[in-house]
């Protein structure tokens, strides 16, 4: 892969060989972020876990201290006294059937969370094949199939952010951005490992925290020592 070469000085300030504490692993994050926009930072989790068994899942949400730092647009599927609670909690867009219609026939996408209550999952379930490889379909674990929809979308506006394993038993999940300071950074680094750490699953066996690394957007990836994420 060839590399910018704003990319290659930054890799320059980065040892491959050494696993930085937490804190200097995201002091260098902000020094290697180049872009001239405000880069998201990264967490990349790999776990000693077999995601292909359903016992060896790990997935669940989290409420960042600081949130994101991205402004999260939330629809919620609801009819009738829910959807004017969802209204009122401060949902981006409400509906039912019409939603459906509009995601499937418009291809439409301008949303970054769904919410749905359980009695809409039938009607939500029609569009499983378009919202699940997206990471979109509301679940039970992850807290956006509710009836307290007011809540559930007052913690996602809040920095409530989903982890799950993908295929490679990868969890990728956002920690906030570069112009958050570095305790900020490191409050929410913490507060996303140590959910990971309690999601360990009864069946995983030997070593759980197989490799953690943080980056920025368009910066190198830097290895934290697995022994010291919740310091």
């Amino acid at each position: 892969m060839k590399r910018g070469k704003k990319y290659i000085e930054s890799a320059k300030l980065v040892d491959k060989m050494t696993l930085y504490d937490p804190a200097q692993a995201l002091e260098l994050v902000k020094k290697t972020a180049k872009a001239k926009f405000d880069e998201t930072v990264e967490a990349h989790i790999k776990l000693g876990v077999d995601s292909r068994h359903a016992d060896q899942q790990v997935r669940g949400a989290v409420v960042l201290p600081h949130g994101t730092g991205k402004t999260v647009r939330v629809l919620v599927f609801a009819k009738g006294d829910k959807a004017k609670e969802a209204e009122q909690g401060g949902a981006d867009f409400v509906g039912a059937e019409d939603l459906v219609a509009k995601i499937q026939g418009e291809n439409w996408f301008d949303f970054d969370v769904v919410v749905a209550t359980p009695d809409m999952m039938g009607v939500v379930g029609r569009l499983g094949k378009i919202l699940g490889p997206k990471g979109l379909m509301p679940n039970p674990k992850a807290g956006t199939v509710t009836l307290d929809v007011a809540k559930a979308i007052a913690d996602i506006k809040a920095g409530k952010i989903e982890y799950r394993l993908d295929k490679t038993n990868i969890i990728h999940c956002p920690i906030g951005k570069v112009s958050f300071d570095l305790e900020k950074l490191g409050d929410n680094f913490r507060t996303l490992m140590e959910a990971i750490i309690k999601a360990k699953p009864v069946a995983a066996k030997g070593q759980y925290l197989k490799s953690v690394v943080v980056s920025s957007t368009m910066g190198p990836g830097i290895k934290v020592n697995p022994g010291k994420v919740t310091d």
